[in-house]
């Protein structure tokens, strides 16, 4: 009983042992009203991974390794599904949770490719950590981004910029896949931006 909760302690600890933070760094929220549409993109070219900030390549080539050796053709596998869960899980949570907020309430739709929209959102990932999984103990992923506004025109008028970090990543029950924890915290970096927009733009 007593390992029971201890073990039930330190999985509350790792669940709520940090909270994620959002900050202006620049900028208003007055240009928000009126718009129909925002134009959105993923920026990934800087990110930086776990505690020993690995760039992406250092970690894509570290962990595959770590996959091959223990089963060959893993490591490639996985690489493959690194990249595409870019497009397939975190792009789409993070959409899913704005829109949830901001297009049911207030009629404004964020999606990638709307080159007439007035504005851009920049989903810029600074850094990520995967997190773990072992069943009965477990960690969330934890995501921070710079969500920056600005013209589609002109990308140098910056409107608001909102730093957002260690957005957790988790789900009920047992998630062993990395990108699926990340893209939890794609969603909660989502939904909190998608409730700071209507507390300060409505």
């Amino acid at each position: 009983m007593k390992i029971n909760f201890i073990i039930a302690l330190v999985c509350l600890s790792n669940l709520f042992g940090y909270s994620q933070k959002l900050k202006v760094e620049q900028g208003d929220f007055n240009f928000i009203k009126g718009q129909k549409e925002i134009n959105v993109e993923f920026v990934y070219d800087n990110m930086k991974l776990l505690k020993k900030n690995l760039t992406n390549d250092e970690y894509v080539k570290e962990h595959s390794a770590e996959l091959e050796e223990k089963t060959r053709g893993k490591g490639t596998s996985w690489e493959k599904s690194w990249y595409a869960s870019r497009e397939l899980i975190y792009a789409p949570k993070f959409l899913e949770l704005m829109n949830r907020y901001l297009y049911e309430d207030h009629n404004v739709f964020f999606s990638e490719n709307l080159a007439e929209a007035k504005y851009t959102l920049i989903v810029e990932t600074v850094w990520v950590y995967p997190g773990w999984d072992a069943g009965v103990m477990k960690q969330p992923a934890k995501v921070s981004t710079l969500l920056k506004f600005v013209e589609t025109n002109n990308r140098d008028n910056i409107l608001l910029e909102v730093s957002s970090e260690n957005a957790p990543g988790d789900q009920w029950g047992s998630s062993f896949s990395n990108e699926d924890r990340l893209g939890e915290g794609y969603a909660k970096t989502g939904k909190s931006f998608a409730k700071l927009i209507l507390k300060k733009g409505f």
